[in-house]
């Protein structure tokens, strides 16, 4: 079966170089290298841990170093348990190669990133879908997922925090969601590379990989970590797991590079340093955003409990690449449609980006809009 085509990843490649504000981000906003270096106490040492690395190959499943600091973010996992990837696209891609067979049923929870769907799918599986309903907070319905189940269930998908709504699974519905995937004996593949990016407590929130032993975490360095250009991303889970993706991991990936290895492990000893930065942003830009929904008589929503992305229903009565393509051209502006995730009438911004960024684009949308009105 062919692979659809990836929405977002289109719409970007397509728009993000034309625009003069963009709300379609879906970063913590990014650090440069002497912020990251500042940070951690290594402006005057990194050179010189640099210099003798000798460019060749570097180790196949990452650093020994690298792989210890990403096993800490998790409570029970070991360094022997976490497997390196090109980014959390490059992770889920080699779950499901590993997992899914033809004719195995596969039940994502969307709206999603569309690996969760559409790599499934290409590869024969039976693929559910489970939405999240905005008028019910987008809280998983646990009756509606037993319903699902059926013998051939392979695995239960799910992003978490969730993207685009933002929404987080609470303590009382992961644990039904756990019951029933041991109920089935099927795999939790837990799409977690929000995890961190919270609006309420300091510390990280459990994780898939902690609770449950066929559960599949999937991280990486781009989202709450605010490093995406070092496109470095991993897979926590059983040994037994990550030596069936290793199989399909052999074919595509020699091993990261290694000086993104090792400014990864330089971040991730100092993750508490940068997750703080990166909830300090998200806190007090969601506030921004909450501000401007509740003065803009044309934008609903249902408030992110974590994550740097809303979905953002709008009045005007207009496809949404139409209200995207239109916002852009008129205003220099940039949001995803929700037609990639399937929700129609709806946008998804990201505004975990540069403060003065997000308050122009709020403001030029809100122009827009106005704009629309008067048209009738």
């Amino acid at each position: 079966m062919q692979i659809a085509p990836f929405a977002v990843e289109q719409w970007m490649n397509a728009h993000e170089t034309r625009c003069e504000l963009n709300l379609a981000e879906t970063c913590v906003e990014s650090l440069t290298v002497a912020q990251l270096l500042e940070m951690t106490g290594a402006t005057d040492t990194f050179l010189a841990e640099v210099r003798p690395l000798k460019l060749t190959y570097g180790a196949i499943e990452g650093s020994a170093r690298l792989r210890t600091a990403i096993a800490r973010l998790y409570a029970s996992r070991a360094p022997g348990e976490v497997l390196l990837t090109h980014g959390a696209a490059g992770a889920n891609a080699l779950v499901y190669a590993a997992l899914i067979e033809p004719g195995d049923r596969v039940i994502s929870i969307v709206p999603t990133y569309q690996q969760h769907v559409s790599i499934p799918e290409s590869l024969g599986a039976d693929v559910v879908c489970l939405p999240l309903r905005a008028e019910a907070g987008y809280r998983l319905d646990l009756d509606e997922l037993r319903r699902l189940l059926t013998p051939s269930t392979k695995a239960i998908a799910l992003t978490n925090p969730n993207n685009p709504t933002g929404a987080v699974l609470d303590g009382e519905t992961l644990e039904g969601l756990i019951g029933l995937a041991e109920m089935a004996d099927a795999w939790l593949v837990a799409d977690e590379v929000y995890r961190g990016a919270s609006q309420e407590g300091d510390v990280l929130p459990p994780s898939i990989a902690d609770l449950y032993a066929k559960g599949i975490a999937v991280g990486s360095m781009s989202k709450a970590f605010s490093l995406a250009g070092l496109r470095l991303g991993w897979i926590c889970a059983s040994t037994d797991l990550l030596r069936a993706v290793e199989v399909h991991r052999d074919y595509t990936t020699i091993s990261m590079g290694m000086i993104d290895d090792l400014l990864a492990a330089l971040a991730l000893e100092h993750s508490d340093a940068i997750l703080a930065r990166s909830r300090a942003i998200v806190r007090a830009n969601l506030e921004i955003l909450d501000c401007w929904v509740a003065s803009e008589p044309a934008i609903t929503y249902v408030k992110p409990a974590a994550g740097t992305t809303a979905l953002l229903r709008y009045a005007p009565d207009l496809p949404s690449q139409e209200f995207c393509l239109r916002l852009l051209e008129t205003t220099g502006v940039l949001f995803t449609p929700g037609s990639a995730f399937e929700v129609e009438g709806t946008v998804r911004i990201g505004y975990a980006n540069n403060e003065a960024v997000l308050v122009e684009g709020l403001r030029r949308t809100s122009a827009f809009l106005r704009q629309l009105e008067s048209a009738g």
